[in-house]
Protein backbone atom coordinates (compact mmCIF):
# COMPACT_ATOMS: atom_id res chain seq x y z
CA UNK A 1 0.00 0.00 0.00
CA UNK A 2 0.98 3.27 -0.51
CA UNK A 3 2.78 5.74 2.14
CA UNK A 4 1.22 8.99 0.34
CA UNK A 5 -1.09 11.60 1.35
CA UNK A 6 -3.08 11.23 -1.51
CA UNK A 7 -4.93 14.04 -0.48
CA UNK A 8 -1.77 16.22 -0.23
CA UNK A 9 -0.54 14.62 -3.98
CA UNK A 10 -4.23 15.87 -5.81
CA UNK A 11 -3.43 19.28 -4.23
CA UNK A 12 -0.22 19.60 -5.19
CA UNK A 13 -1.04 18.21 -9.09
CA UNK A 14 -3.72 20.57 -9.34
CA UNK A 15 -1.51 23.61 -8.40
CA UNK A 16 1.22 23.15 -9.93
CA UNK A 17 0.90 22.37 -13.90
CA UNK A 18 4.88 21.72 -15.16
CA UNK A 19 6.06 18.01 -15.35
CA UNK A 20 9.27 17.66 -14.08
CA UNK A 21 11.77 17.83 -17.39
CA UNK A 22 12.94 14.26 -17.28
CA UNK A 23 9.66 13.18 -18.52
CA UNK A 24 10.84 14.27 -21.91
CA UNK A 25 13.44 11.69 -22.04
CA UNK A 26 11.24 8.87 -20.54
CA UNK A 27 8.47 9.33 -23.34
CA UNK A 28 11.53 9.19 -25.51
CA UNK A 29 12.29 5.80 -24.43
CA UNK A 30 8.96 4.72 -24.17
CA UNK A 31 7.98 5.73 -27.95
CA UNK A 32 11.51 3.80 -29.36
CA UNK A 33 10.37 0.66 -27.60
CA UNK A 34 7.11 1.04 -28.92
CA UNK A 35 9.08 1.33 -32.65
CA UNK A 36 9.28 -2.61 -31.84
CA UNK A 37 5.87 -3.18 -31.64
CA UNK A 38 4.64 -4.17 -35.38
CA UNK A 39 0.91 -4.21 -33.99
CA UNK A 40 -1.15 -0.94 -34.82
CA UNK A 41 -3.00 -0.30 -31.87
CA UNK A 42 -6.59 1.10 -32.92
CA UNK A 43 -7.20 2.34 -29.22
CA UNK A 44 -4.32 3.59 -26.76
CA UNK A 45 -4.91 4.94 -22.76
CA UNK A 46 -2.15 7.33 -21.40
CA UNK A 47 -1.81 6.54 -17.50
CA UNK A 48 -1.61 9.73 -15.48
CA UNK A 49 -1.20 11.66 -19.23
CA UNK A 50 -0.59 15.02 -16.87
CA UNK A 51 -0.11 18.19 -19.52
CA UNK A 52 -0.95 15.65 -22.07
CA UNK A 53 2.68 16.05 -24.29
CA UNK A 54 3.08 12.17 -24.64
CA UNK A 55 -0.59 11.58 -25.44
CA UNK A 56 -0.14 13.71 -28.50
CA UNK A 57 2.99 12.68 -29.32
CA UNK A 58 1.05 9.25 -29.13
CA UNK A 59 -1.83 10.07 -31.40
CA UNK A 60 1.09 11.51 -33.77
CA UNK A 61 3.03 8.30 -34.14
CA UNK A 62 -0.55 6.32 -34.50
CA UNK A 63 -3.09 8.92 -35.99
CA UNK A 64 -5.45 6.30 -37.09
CA UNK A 65 -5.73 5.27 -33.23
CA UNK A 66 -8.43 6.62 -30.75
CA UNK A 67 -6.38 8.12 -28.05
CA UNK A 68 -7.60 8.63 -24.72
CA UNK A 69 -5.67 10.43 -21.74
CA UNK A 70 -6.78 9.60 -18.13
CA UNK A 71 -5.36 12.23 -14.96
CA UNK A 72 -6.62 12.63 -11.44
CA UNK A 73 -5.62 16.60 -11.73
CA UNK A 74 -8.27 18.39 -13.55
CA UNK A 75 -6.54 21.60 -13.46
CA UNK A 76 -3.81 19.59 -15.66
CA UNK A 77 -6.41 17.98 -17.98
CA UNK A 78 -7.53 21.50 -18.65
CA UNK A 79 -3.83 22.65 -19.71
CA UNK A 80 -3.93 19.63 -22.02
CA UNK A 81 -7.11 20.10 -23.71
CA UNK A 82 -5.69 23.89 -24.47
CA UNK A 83 -2.56 22.42 -25.77
CA UNK A 84 -4.77 20.23 -28.38
CA UNK A 85 -3.54 20.21 -32.21
CA UNK A 86 -5.91 21.50 -35.09
CA UNK A 87 -8.29 18.58 -36.10
CA UNK A 88 -6.19 16.24 -33.67
CA UNK A 89 -9.16 14.01 -31.91
CA UNK A 90 -7.31 13.03 -28.30
CA UNK A 91 -9.25 13.01 -25.68
CA UNK A 92 -8.85 13.73 -22.03
CA UNK A 93 -10.63 12.92 -19.05
CA UNK A 94 -10.43 12.41 -15.01
CA UNK A 95 -10.09 9.26 -13.59
CA UNK A 96 -8.11 7.14 -11.18
CA UNK A 97 -5.80 4.28 -12.07
CA UNK A 98 -7.33 1.80 -9.63
CA UNK A 99 -10.88 2.17 -10.47
CA UNK A 100 -10.84 2.49 -14.49
CA UNK A 101 -13.68 4.02 -15.86
CA UNK A 102 -13.56 1.50 -18.49
CA UNK A 103 -15.01 -1.47 -19.78
CA UNK A 104 -13.30 -5.03 -19.87
CA UNK A 105 -10.81 -5.54 -23.21
CA UNK A 106 -10.91 -1.69 -24.28
CA UNK A 107 -7.73 -0.65 -25.27
CA UNK A 108 -5.01 -2.56 -27.83
CA UNK A 109 -2.24 -0.36 -26.02
CA UNK A 110 -1.79 0.82 -22.16
CA UNK A 111 1.07 3.50 -21.33
CA UNK A 112 1.73 5.24 -18.66
CA UNK A 113 5.37 7.67 -17.79
CA UNK A 114 6.76 8.36 -14.31
CA UNK A 115 3.00 8.22 -12.85
CA UNK A 116 2.21 4.67 -11.15
CA UNK A 117 4.44 5.25 -8.11
CA UNK A 118 1.96 7.60 -7.16
CA UNK A 119 -1.16 5.24 -7.07
CA UNK A 120 -2.07 3.98 -3.22
CA UNK A 121 -1.92 -0.25 -4.47
CA UNK A 122 -0.50 -0.99 -6.86
CA UNK A 123 -1.56 -4.52 -7.19
CA UNK A 124 -5.44 -3.33 -7.94
CA UNK A 125 -3.88 -0.62 -10.72
CA UNK A 126 -2.23 -3.63 -12.27
CA UNK A 127 -5.60 -5.74 -11.64
CA UNK A 128 -7.02 -2.59 -13.61
CA UNK A 129 -4.71 -2.27 -16.53
CA UNK A 130 -5.45 -6.33 -17.15
CA UNK A 131 -8.91 -5.85 -16.97
CA UNK A 132 -9.35 -2.95 -19.37
CA UNK A 133 -6.27 -4.12 -21.66
CA UNK A 134 -7.18 -6.62 -24.59
CA UNK A 135 -6.36 -10.18 -24.53
CA UNK A 136 -3.52 -9.15 -27.50
CA UNK A 137 -3.48 -5.88 -25.75
CA UNK A 138 -0.07 -4.95 -24.61
CA UNK A 139 1.15 -2.31 -21.28
CA UNK A 140 4.35 -0.09 -21.77
CA UNK A 141 5.32 2.22 -18.92
CA UNK A 142 7.97 3.97 -17.33
CA UNK A 143 8.20 4.86 -13.31
CA UNK A 144 10.79 5.84 -10.39
CA UNK A 145 12.92 3.54 -8.68
CA UNK A 146 14.03 3.71 -5.07
CA UNK A 147 17.38 5.29 -5.59
CA UNK A 148 15.95 8.49 -7.36
CA UNK A 149 17.25 11.61 -5.21
CA UNK A 150 19.75 9.39 -3.83
CA UNK A 151 21.83 12.31 -3.15
CA UNK A 152 19.21 14.47 -1.53
CA UNK A 153 17.66 11.59 0.48
CA UNK A 154 21.42 11.38 2.18
CA UNK A 155 21.90 14.64 2.98
CA UNK A 156 18.46 15.03 4.36
CA UNK A 157 19.10 12.18 6.91
CA UNK A 158 21.80 13.42 8.55
CA UNK A 159 19.01 16.50 9.97
CA UNK A 160 17.03 14.07 10.84
CA UNK A 161 14.97 10.83 10.41
CA UNK A 162 11.54 12.22 9.32
CA UNK A 163 11.05 11.06 5.47
CA UNK A 164 11.44 14.35 3.43
CA UNK A 165 11.13 12.74 0.25
CA UNK A 166 8.94 10.26 -1.68
CA UNK A 167 8.94 6.86 -1.32
CA UNK A 168 9.12 5.36 -4.81
CA UNK A 169 8.78 1.58 -6.44
CA UNK A 170 10.89 -0.95 -6.10
CA UNK A 171 11.23 -2.96 -9.39
CA UNK A 172 10.76 -6.18 -7.89
CA UNK A 173 7.58 -4.98 -6.40
CA UNK A 174 6.66 -3.81 -9.64
CA UNK A 175 7.08 -7.50 -11.09
CA UNK A 176 5.49 -9.53 -8.79
CA UNK A 177 2.76 -7.27 -9.18
CA UNK A 178 2.27 -7.85 -12.46
CA UNK A 179 2.25 -11.01 -12.27
CA UNK A 180 -0.06 -11.47 -9.39
CA UNK A 181 -2.36 -8.92 -11.77
CA UNK A 182 -2.43 -11.79 -14.59
CA UNK A 183 -0.24 -9.97 -17.12
CA UNK A 184 2.27 -12.32 -19.46
CA UNK A 185 5.26 -11.91 -20.07
CA UNK A 186 6.41 -9.20 -17.41
CA UNK A 187 10.09 -7.73 -18.98
CA UNK A 188 11.52 -5.23 -17.21
CA UNK A 189 14.64 -3.24 -17.17
CA UNK A 190 16.57 -0.24 -15.22
CA UNK A 191 18.00 2.91 -16.11
CA UNK A 192 20.45 5.49 -13.83
CA UNK A 193 20.38 9.38 -15.32
CA UNK A 194 21.90 11.85 -13.48
CA UNK A 195 20.64 15.11 -13.80
CA UNK A 196 22.63 18.41 -12.53
CA UNK A 197 21.82 21.58 -11.07
CA UNK A 198 23.54 24.51 -11.01
CA UNK A 199 22.55 24.70 -6.53
CA UNK A 200 20.01 22.86 -4.50
CA UNK A 201 17.42 25.55 -4.48
CA UNK A 202 17.49 24.71 -8.53
CA UNK A 203 16.58 21.33 -7.56
CA UNK A 204 14.29 21.65 -5.20
CA UNK A 205 12.22 24.40 -7.09
CA UNK A 206 12.08 21.74 -10.11
CA UNK A 207 10.78 19.39 -8.01
CA UNK A 208 7.51 22.01 -6.38
CA UNK A 209 6.61 23.23 -9.79
CA UNK A 210 6.69 19.66 -10.80
CA UNK A 211 4.27 18.98 -8.19
CA UNK A 212 6.66 16.39 -7.15
CA UNK A 213 6.65 18.12 -3.30
CA UNK A 214 7.34 15.54 -0.58
CA UNK A 215 3.54 13.94 0.08
CA UNK A 216 4.35 11.13 2.68
CA UNK A 217 1.77 10.38 5.10
CA UNK A 218 4.54 11.14 7.65
CA UNK A 219 5.97 14.20 6.47
CA UNK A 220 6.44 17.63 8.52
CA UNK A 221 3.72 19.87 7.93
CA UNK A 222 5.76 22.75 8.44
CA UNK A 223 8.34 24.28 5.79
CA UNK A 224 12.00 23.78 6.79
CA UNK A 225 13.90 26.20 8.32
CA UNK A 226 16.40 28.51 7.46
CA UNK A 227 19.11 26.61 9.43
CA UNK A 228 18.04 23.95 8.72
CA UNK A 229 17.95 24.65 4.78
CA UNK A 230 21.84 26.11 5.31
CA UNK A 231 22.71 22.60 7.18
CA UNK A 232 21.26 20.88 3.79
CA UNK A 233 23.09 22.93 1.42
CA UNK A 234 26.45 22.11 3.14
CA UNK A 235 25.42 18.22 3.12
CA UNK A 236 24.72 18.75 -0.01
CA UNK A 237 27.37 20.30 -1.43
CA UNK A 238 29.52 17.25 -1.27
CA UNK A 239 27.97 15.47 -3.80
CA UNK A 240 30.03 18.56 -5.93
CA UNK A 241 33.56 17.09 -6.03
CA UNK A 242 33.01 14.79 -8.94
CA UNK A 243 30.62 16.58 -11.01
CA UNK A 244 30.96 20.20 -12.20
CA UNK A 245 27.79 20.81 -10.90
CA UNK A 246 25.24 19.16 -7.98
CA UNK A 247 24.44 15.70 -9.08
CA UNK A 248 20.35 14.34 -8.78
CA UNK A 249 20.39 10.47 -9.25
CA UNK A 250 17.05 9.20 -10.89
CA UNK A 251 15.76 5.35 -11.01
CA UNK A 252 14.01 5.02 -13.87
CA UNK A 253 12.09 1.19 -13.96
CA UNK A 254 10.71 0.76 -17.47
CA UNK A 255 8.75 -2.33 -18.28
CA UNK A 256 6.21 -4.31 -20.62
CA UNK A 257 3.65 -7.22 -20.53
CA UNK A 258 1.09 -8.38 -22.36
CA UNK A 259 -2.82 -9.17 -22.17
CA UNK A 260 -1.56 -12.69 -23.50
CA UNK A 261 1.14 -14.47 -25.79
CA UNK A 262 1.13 -12.49 -28.58
CA UNK A 263 3.75 -14.28 -31.21
CA UNK A 264 1.40 -15.78 -33.88
CA UNK A 265 2.12 -16.09 -37.91
CA UNK A 266 0.06 -14.08 -40.11
CA UNK A 267 -1.62 -15.49 -43.54
CA UNK A 268 0.92 -13.71 -45.56
CA UNK A 269 3.83 -15.55 -43.37
CA UNK A 270 4.86 -12.24 -41.70
CA UNK A 271 5.02 -12.91 -38.08
CA UNK A 272 4.47 -10.78 -35.08
CA UNK A 273 6.74 -10.83 -32.83
CA UNK A 274 5.72 -9.51 -28.93
CA UNK A 275 8.24 -6.93 -27.84
CA UNK A 276 9.34 -9.49 -24.76
CA UNK A 277 10.76 -11.13 -27.46
CA UNK A 278 12.95 -8.75 -29.24
CA UNK A 279 16.16 -7.72 -27.76
CA UNK A 280 15.30 -8.41 -24.04
CA UNK A 281 15.24 -11.21 -21.92
CA UNK A 282 11.69 -12.87 -21.66
CA UNK A 283 11.85 -15.10 -18.50
CA UNK A 284 9.13 -13.41 -16.55
CA UNK A 285 10.02 -11.68 -14.36
CA UNK A 286 13.40 -10.88 -16.39
CA UNK A 287 15.03 -7.93 -14.18
CA UNK A 288 18.10 -6.30 -15.87
CA UNK A 289 19.24 -2.77 -14.55
CA UNK A 290 22.34 -0.81 -15.87
CA UNK A 291 23.15 2.62 -15.73
CA UNK A 292 24.70 5.60 -17.65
Amino acid sequence: MSQFDHQAMHRNFNRKIKALPLSRETADQLLERLQLIKQQPKSILDLGCGTGDFTYRLSKLYPKAKVLGLDIAEQRLKYAKKQRPWFNKTRFMPGNIENLPFPDNSFDLIVSNLSLYWVKDLNQAFKEIQRVLKPEGVLLFSSLGPDTLLELRESLAQIDNKPHVNVFLDMHDVGDALLKAGLKDPVMDVETLTQQYSSLLDLLKELHEAGESNAHCERSKGLMGKQALQKLESYYEQYRSHFEKLPATFEVIYGHALGTEMLSKLENGEVHIPLSKIGIKSTPPSFNKGGN
